[in-house]
């Protein structure tokens, strides 16, 4: 008989903890967490945050379709935890440390920062990169002649 490996699938799950984005409504691009699973559509976030700079989201329902899971997860959060206790579980996992620290963050940081340019700043980031390109260009064409001879 063959040998079966049998393995877990890697879908991020809607559960108690998990950390969400969301993408849709008055706090897009904030994150919180999965404090109670309403129905399958909706879920009880609280959004924690210790940026001074980005304000709290409060408690409330959500559609399942206005956010993003991210594969963070705040492990062992009780049910319908208070906020307090959210609170305290969400700087124990030091989630927006983590979060920053992401491929995923980072990425949209740059969109963001990209989106917000002026005409001006979108040219001096044409112009840098026609410089940068001018460079590696000039050290491949250096190699390739070094390989011929």
């Amino acid at each position: 008989m063959a040998e079966i490996e049998v393995k877990a699938s890697q879908w991020r799950l809607v559960e108690v903890g998990r950390v969400v984005l969301f993408n849709n409504g008055p706090y897009t691009g904030r994150l919180a967490t999965i404090v109670e699973i309403i129905d399958h559509k909706r879920a009880l976030v609280d959004g924690p945050s210790n940026n001074e700079k980005i304000a709290p989201v409060p408690r409330h329902a959500i559609s399942l379709a206005n956010i993003i899971l991210t594969p963070i997860v705040i492990p062992k959060l009780p049910r319908a935890a208070g906020t307090g206790a959210v609170e305290k579980a969400w700087k124990k996992e030091e989630v927006e440390e983590k979060w920053s620290a992401s491929a995923w963050a980072k990425k949209r940081e740059q969109m963001l920062k990209r989106r917000n340019l002026s005409d001006f700043d979108r040219f001096k980031v044409m112009r840098l990169r026609k410089q940068a390109r001018f460079e590696v260009r000039k050290s491949h064409a250096k190699v390739r002649a070094s390989a011929k001879s």
